[in-house]
C-alpha cells in the first residue's frame, strides 16, 4: 500500500490534525495582537479585550469548520478497510461512531466558546481537537498496542484539559487527580496488554480470539484480561475505580468535564466491546444468577452492579450539581455495561446507543450549568434556584435532559434504558441477568428523586436575592442554540429512536 492510499483512509484524522495546528497558529498570533494592543492603545483595557475577543471568534470558527470537513471526510471513506492486521479498521460501525466523536467535539467547542475564565482559547481548542483524534484512533482500530497509544492521546489532552484553568485551583486539583487515576489506568492496562501477547504471540484482536478458542485461557492470560478489564473500568468511571470523577467533573472547566463525561466515554465503551465481544468472545463465562461460569462476564457484571449501588446512592447526598452528575455518571456506567454483559449483537447495540445518548444529554446538562454559573458564580443545586422565571428556554432544556437521564418517556434515555434491559433480559436463557436488571430498575427509581431536586430548585423554588434579574442570561446566542439542538436531539431520539439504532444495528451487521 503507498503513501497515498494510506493517507486517503487516514484523512479524517489529518484534517482534524491540521485543523488544531491551524486553531494553534490563529491563537498565537492573536495572543501577541492583544499584547500589542495592550501597550499601544490610549484604552488599553476595551482595544485588547476587543482583539482577543477576535481571536477567539477565529479560533472557535476554524476549529468548528475542522471538524465539519473531517465529518465529510468521514462520509467519504470506504465502507470497509483494514490497514497493518488491524491498526486502522473502516467499517460501517467505525465510520457512524467517528462522526459520533466529532459531533460532541463540535459541541463542546461551542461550549468553549462563551467560557470566559480560560485566557487562552486558542491552545485550549487545539487540545479538544488533539483529543478528537485519539477518540478516532480508539474507535477506529482492532489492535491492542493502537488502542493503548490513542487511549494515552486522549489522556494526555484531557489531563491537560482538566487543569487548564489557571483562575480556580480546583481546576489544578482535578487534573493532578485525573492524571494520577489516569496513569494508574494506563499501567494497569498495558501490563494486562503485555501478558496478553507474552501468551497469545499477538495484538490483534481477531488472532486472540482465535488463541483462545484454540486452547483454553490459562493463568497469566485471565491475570492479563483482568487487568485490563480494571484498566478500562478507570476510564469509563466504574465504581470501584470511580474516585477520580467527582473531584475532575467538579474543577475543570465546564467544557473539560462535558467532553470527559461524553466522547471519552462512547469511544471507551466501543473500544471495551470490540476487546471484550471480538478479542475476548471465547472466555465470555456466564453471569446468570443460576449458572454462574468464569469469565470475563462476571466481572463486568459486579463492575456494574457496584457502579449502579454506589453512583446512585452517593448522588442522593450531593448539592453540587456537577458532583451530581458526575455519580450519576457512574451509575450510567453501571448500565451501560449491561449491555455487554448481556453480549451479542443486541446487546452491544443496546450499548452503544444508550452510551451515545447519554453523552449527547450530558453535553446540553453541562451547557446549562455553564449558563448558570456565568450567571450566579457558581453551580450548586441552590444556585439554579428560579431559572424557570429568568430563562424559561434554558429551564425548559434541563427538564428534557434531567429527564432523560431518569429515563422518563418519551426521551432518549427511556428507550436507551429499555434497549439495554430487554437486551439483558434475554440473552442466555431462564432469564439469567434478572438480579442484574432488577437492580438496575432499583437504581433508576432511586436517581429519578435526585433529578428531581435539581428540578424542584428550577421550576419551584424562588431565586436568591443575588440572581440576575428575568431574561438576563450572560451566554452568547451559540450557547444557546447549541444547547436547545442538544435537546432537540434527545427528544427527536426518543420519538423516533430508529433514527439511530437501527444505524447502529445495521453497521454491525
Amino acid at each position: 500500500m503507498s503513501y497515498l492510499e494510506l493517507l486517503k483512509l487516514a484523512l479524517p484524522e489529518v484534517i482534524v490534525v491540521i485543523s488544531a495546528l491551524v486553531v494553534l497558529a490563529i491563537g498565537l498570533t492573536g495572543r501577541q495582537r492583544t499584547a500589542v494592543a495592550g501597550v499601544s492603545s490610549a484604552k488599553p483595557p476595551t482595544k485588547a479585550a476587543g482583539t482577543a475577543a477576535a481571536a477567539t471568534d477565529w479560533c472557535s470558527l476554524a476549529a468548528a469548520l475542522g471538524v465539519g470537513i473531517a465529518i465529510a471526510a468521514v462520509l467519504m471513506l470506504p465502507r470497509n478497510a483494514s490497514l497493518f492486521s488491524g491498526m486502522l479498521v473502516i467499517t460501517p460501525l467505525t465510520s457512524l461512531f467517528k462522526i459520533i466523536c466529532l459531533v460532541l467535539a463540535f459541541f463542546t467547542v461551542c461550549l468553549a466558546r462563551s467560557e470566559k475564565s480560560l485566557r487562552h482559547p486558542g491552545e485550549y481548542l487545539t487540545i479538544i481537537l488533539l483529543a478528537t483524534v485519539g477518540l478516532m484512533l480508539l474507535v477506529g482500530s482492532e489492535e491492542l498496542l493502537m488502542i493503548f497509544i490513542g487511549l494515552e492521546l486522549l489522556g494526555l489532552s484531557l489531563y491537560v484539559m482538566a487543569a487548564f484553568d489557571k483562575t480556580d485551583v480546583r481546576s489544578a486539583e482535578a487534573g493532578l487527580k485525573y492524571f494520577l487515576f489516569g496513569s494508574t489506568s494506563s499501567a494497569f492496562t498495558l501490563f494486562g496488554i503485555s501478558l496478553i501477547y507474552g501468551m497469545s504471540g499477538s495484538t490483534g484482536l481477531a488472532a486472540i480470539s482465535e488463541k483462545l478458542v484454540a486452547a483454553p485461557a490459562q493463568p497469566l492470560l485471565a491475570t492479563g484480561i483482568i487487568m485490563t478489564l480494571i484498566g478500562f473500568a478507570f476510564k469509563i468511571a466504574a465504581a470501584p475505580f470511580h474516585l477520580w470523577a467527582p473531584d475532575a467533573y467538579q474543577g475543570a472547566p465546564i467544557p473539560s468535564a462535558a467532553f470527559i463525561a461524553s466522547g471519552s466515554k462512547v469511544a471507551s465503551f466501543v473500544v471495551l466491546g470490540k476487546i471484550v465481544l471480538v478479542g475476548f468472545g471465547p472466555v465470555h463465562g456466564s453471569s446468570a444468577w443460576h449458572a454462574m461460569a468464569a469469565g470475563w462476564s462476571p466481572i463486568l457484571a459486579a463492575l456494574a452492579a457496584l457502579s449502579i449501588l454506589i453512583g446512585n446512592l452517593v448522588a442522593l447526598a450531593q448539592t453540587n450539581v456537577r458532583r451530581l452528575l458526575a455519580y450519576s455518571a457512574v451509575a450510567h456506567a453501571g448500565y451501560t455495561l449491561l449491555g455487554l454483559v448481556a453480549g451479542g449483537r443486541d446487546g452491544f447495540s443496546a450499548t452503544l446507543f444508550y452510551a451515545t445518548v447519554y453523552a449527547i444529554t450530558l453535553v446540553g446538562a453541562f451547557g446549562v450549568v455553564a449558563v448558570v454559573r456565568s450567571e450566579t458564580g457558581g453551580d450548586d443545586v441552590k444556585n439554579f434556584s428560579g431559572l424557570a422565571a429568568r430563562a424559561p428556554l434554558l429551564a425548559g432544556c434541563m427538564a428534557i435532559f434531567m429527564f432523560s437521564l431518569a429515563g422518563i418517556p418519551p426521551l432518549a434515555g427511556f428507550f436507551g434504558k429499555f434497549y439495554l434491559f430487554s437486551a439483558a433480559l434475554r440473552a442466555g436463557g431462564d432469564h439469567g441477568l434478572l438480579w442484574l436488571v432488577g437492580l438496575a430498575l432499583f437504581g433508576s427509581f432511586v436517581s429519578l428523586y435526585y433529578y428531581l431536586i435539581v428540578l424542584k430548585a428550577i421550576f419551584v423554588d424562588q431565586p436568591s436575592a443575588s440572581a440576575p434579574p428575568r431574561d438576563h442570561v450572560s451566554s452568547d446566542l451559540l450557547q444557546r442554540r447549541a444547547v436547545a439542538a442538544l435537546a432537540g436531539i434527545v427528544l427527536l431520539l426518543g420519538i423516533m429512536p430508529d433514527i439511530l439504532a437501527a444505524r447502529i444495528l445495521a453497521a454491525m451487521s
